[in-house]
C-alpha cells in the first residue's frame, strides 16, 4: 500500500462479519477518487481515526444500538477532520470538525448524508486528539456512565475493569474526584503501575497474573464493592459479583471479553448475588444523553486543566494500518485512547 496520493481516497470497506478474532481479510481496501460535496454538504479530510471495542460490534450481525455495517460499506469510525471545501454556510475551509465519517481519507457529510458534523471549539481546549479521548466519545461514556448511571458517593469503594483503558482510566480518577477508594483492574504490571502512581487509583490487580481473582479483589476492598463499573464482562464481572455490597450499583459500558466468542458464554455463575445483595445492573449507551454532552466537556475540561484529570494515547501512524491497530484493544497491548493518525493536523 502506497502513500496517499493528493487525489485519491484511502478507503477500508467491510468484506465480512468476523467469526471470533477480527482479520486482515474483513476488510477489502478501495482506491476512489476525492468525492465533491454537493448543495448542504462538507467535505471532511480526516486527521484522527478512533479505534474503539464497539467497532468489533458493528462489524457483527448481532442485534446491537445501531445498524451494524453492512457488507461492502465504508467501515464505521469516529473521525476528527478538518473542512477541505463546503456548499454549507454552516461551515467554512478550515473549520475543525467530528463525526461518523468511516476509515478513509475523505469523506462527505452533511446534507443529505445522514452524516452529521459537530465544530470542535475555536481556540481548542486541549491538544486536537484529546477531542478523541477525555473531551471525546470515551471521556462523555466515563462520565456519564459513572456519575449517572452509577451514582458514587463519598467513602464508597468503586471498581473499575479495563482500568488502563481509554474509559476504565477516566472512570477510575473521576470516581477519585468523588471522593471514592478506587481499585482498577488491568491486563499487565505496567498498566496497574500507570493507575496507581500516574493516576491516583488506590490498589491495582493484574487479572493475568493473579492466581485467585475472588481473593485479590476481596483483599482490595476489604469493605466490599459499592460500585463496579464493568467494560469487560465474562470472569471478571463474575469475581466482582461475590463481592459486592448490599445496594451495590453495576454500571455496564462494555463486554469486551465476550466480543470475539464464536460460542455462547456462560454465566455470569454469581447471578444470584444480584438478587440477594439487591444489586442494581444498568447497561448504557452514550448517545442516550447526547443532549448533555456540553455538561460533560465543560466539567473534563475544567479537570483537566487542573491537572485532575490526565491520560494517555497510543497513537498508530497510517490508515493503512487500522485493520492490525484494532487488534490492541483486543489483546491488551494498548493503553489509553487507541488512535490512528491518517493525515497531519493544519498548520
Amino acid at each position: 500500500m502506497s502513500d496517499k496520493p493528493d487525489k485519491i481516497n484511502r478507503q477500508f470497506r467491510l468484506a465480512a462479519h468476523p467469526v471470533g478474532q477480527i482479520k486482515a481479510s474483513d476488510f477489502a481496501y478501495r482506491e476512489e477518487p476525492v468525492p465533491t460535496p454537493k448543495a448542504g454538504e462538507v467535505l471532511v479530510r480526516t486527521i484522527y481515526l478512533s479505534l474503539d471495542p464497539t467497532n468489533r460490534i458493528w462489524m457483527s450481525e448481532m442485534d446491537q444500538y445501531m445498524p451494524p455495517v453492512k457488507i461492502g460499506e465504508v467501515m464505521r469510525g469516529i473521525n476528527l477532520g478538518v473542512v477541505e471545501a463546503s456548499e454549507n454556510p454552516r461551515f467554512q475551509p478550515g473549520d475543525l470538525v467530528s463525526g461518523l465519517l468511516g476509515w478513509q481519507d475523505y469523506a462527505i457529510a452533511e446534507g443529505e448524508t445522514g452524516i452529521v458534523l459537530n465544530k470542535l471549539p475555536q481556540p481548542l481546549l486541549c491538544p486536537l486528539s484529546a477531542y478523541l479521548g477525555p473531551l471525546g466519545l470515551t471521556g462523555w461514556t466515563a462520565y456519564f456512565g459513572l456519575l449517572d448511571v452509577g451514582q458514587p458517593k463519598a467513602g464508597e469503594t468503586v471498581v473499575v475493569s479495563a482500568a488502563a483503558g481509554a474509559v476504565g482510566s477516566i472512570v477510575g480518577q473521576i470516581a477519585k474526584i468523588k471522593g471514592c477508594r478506587v481499585v482498577g483492574i488491568a491486563g499487565s504490571d505496567e498498566k496497574c503501575r500507570w493507575i496507581t502512581e500516574e493516576l491516583g487509583f488506590d490498589a491495582a490487580i493484574n487479572y493475568r497474573t493473579t492466581a485467585n481473582l475472588v481473593e485479590a479483589i476481596a483483599a482490595a476492598c476489604p469493605n466490599g464493592i459499592d460500585l463496579y463499573f464493568d467494560n469487560v464482562g465474562g470472569q471478571i464481572l463474575d469475581a466482582v459479583l461475590t463481592q459486592v455490597n448490599l445496594f451495590a450499583r453495576i454500571s455496564l459500558c462494555g463486554l469486551i471479553s465476550m466480543y470475539n466468542a464464536t460460542e455462547p458464554v456462560p454465566g455470569p455463575y454469581n447471578y444470584g448475588q444480584i438478587l440477594m445483595k439487591r444489586v442494581r445492573v444498568q447497561g448504557f449507551i452514550v448517545t442516550d444523553y447526547v443532549n448533555r454532552l456540553p455538561e460533560a466537556i465543560s466539567a473534563i475540561a475544567q479537570w483537566m486543566k487542573s491537572g485532575q484529570i490526565k491520560y494517555a494515547e497510543d497513537i498508530v501512524e497510517g490508515l493503512e494500518n487500522a485493520p492490525k491497530a484494532v487488534l490492541k484493544l483486543f489483546d491488551g497491548s494498548n493503553t489509553g485512547k487507541l488512535i490512528v493518525k491518517v493525515s497531519p493536523e493544519p498548520r
